[in-house]
């Protein structure tokens, strides 16, 4: 399994912007698809963003298109959520995973690898 390391969430005034990241150990990260999930307090949680293996495949949750983009630097390890103009229902939650094939049609039930979480609050 590839283990992930979620950081850059904080506190941001709505229209703001951070850039989540995302470090992965592990040998094969370059082999596997990987996204962004998020969980807002009393919600489920559900898909942000996924790009494939190399980066040349992204998709994105209708909620987010336009404003946030994935992207992924395959010689660091790591995948980022750059995220522009928040709201405040983009509050929540934000989790990385490592999918199990190298294409960008990730599920929640298709993740093997989860980080551990980072928050992200947008104030109005």
């Amino acid at each position: 399994q590839v283990q992930l390391v979620e950081s850059g969430g904080g506190l941001v005034q709505a229209g703001g912007s951070l850039r989540l990241s995302c470090a992965a150990s592990g040998r094969f990260f370059n082999a596997f698809g990987m996204g962004w999930f998020r969980q807002a307090p009393g919600k489920e949680r559900e898909f942000v963003a996924a790009v494939n293996w190399s980066g040349s495949n992204t998709l994105y949750a209708d909620s987010v298109k336009g404003r946030f983009t994935i992207s992924r630097d395959n010689a660091k390890n790591t995948v980022y959520l750059q995220m522009n103009s928040l709201k405040p229902e983009d509050t929540a939650v934000y989790f990385c995973a490592a999918g199990e094939s190298p294409n960008a049609s990730i599920t929640q039930a298709s993740c093997a690898s989860w980080g551990q979480g980072t928050q992200v609050t947008v104030s109005s």
